[in-house]
């Protein structure tokens, strides 16, 4: 194998982001051949001993790329538990690589989650920067006035950040108004984002179901199921991000170019 960039290396290996392995090599958190890395370094992922945090750098997997349906009252986690069941538990002995969600889903919400073993995939698929749109399909307790609404889509603050649906419509109202349901997207996906917008309308989320990962789609999948994702859906996905990124400010792409990234104490996926 070819040299290449330690940044590269250590992305392709799952265990961040490019662009938070290159602020480990900036902090002198990895070295090769027991000499201190900095960055535009390369080597050779087969013959050098590349280590990060003083752990040796685990030989390059295949690249995986999973669509998985959540069921409801499952751990979006790569930590074992002994009590809950987990994403993870629900690919069994099927998958050898190791792999971790992109995003979210709480263990109430259900729908389709991304897993993957690409660091620097997963973090452009996560950061709303890339344009990857999450749709929701929300049951909730009746079903919200105009003023309601207007006041959906105007958004709230949450944990200090202000975040509002992309677009929000009626899906339907079941007999006597009890319940209705909702079709929502929203540009990141957070963890209770969807629920704490409707609450703060008035409403509270009796069911919640990710319906889509930007052009991702399955209306055949059920409850634990999972499958690789194709060629044509990997190229539509890049697609998407790549298109996020054209449609940024000019001066927005150059400051993140430029701008040292903060130091992620986890992954995309908060796992360990």
């Amino acid at each position: 194998m070819p040299y290449e960039r330690l940044q590269k290396l250590i992305a392709r290996s799952g265990l961040c982001s490019r662009r938070d392995a290159e602020q480990m090599i900036r902090e002198g958190r990895v070295t090769v051949n027991g000499s201190q890395a900095v960055l535009g370094d390369r080597a050779d992922a087969d013959r050098d001993h590349i280590k990060v945090d003083g752990k040796r750098l685990k030989s390059s997997e295949p690249l995986r790329y999973i669509l998985l349906y959540k069921p409801r009252e499952v751990m979006t986690t790569c930590d074992p538990s002994e009590e809950r069941t987990t994403v993870i538990d629900l690919l069994g002995s099927k998958i050898r690589e190791r792999v971790y969600p992109v995003g979210r889903l709480d263990y109430q919400s259900e729908g389709l989650l991304l897993l993957t073993n690409d660091g620097e995939f997963a973090a452009r698929v996560a950061h709303p920067r890339h344009g990857v749109v999450r749709e929701y399909l929300v049951k909730v307790r009746g079903d919200l006035t105009p003023r309601e609404q207007e006041r959906l889509l105007q958004g709230a603050t949450i944990d200090g950040r202000r975040v509002r649906p992309l677009r929000a419509r009626r899906e339907s109202v079941t007999r006597g108004g009890a319940n209705s349901w909702w079709r929502v997207e929203v540009g990141e996906g957070r963890t209770h984002e969807v629920r704490e917008l409707f609450f703060r309308a008035g409403h509270h989320v009796q069911r919640l179901r990710r319906t889509a990962i930007g052009p991702l789609r399955d209306e055949s999948m059920r409850p634990g199921d999972f499958r690789f994702l194709t060629e044509q859906e990997l190229d539509l996905l890049r697609a998407t991000i790549r298109r996020g990124q054209a449609r940024r400010p000019p001066a927005a792409r150059a400051a993140s170019s430029t701008t040292r990234p903060r130091r992620s104490r986890r992954r995309a996926s908060d796992c360990g």
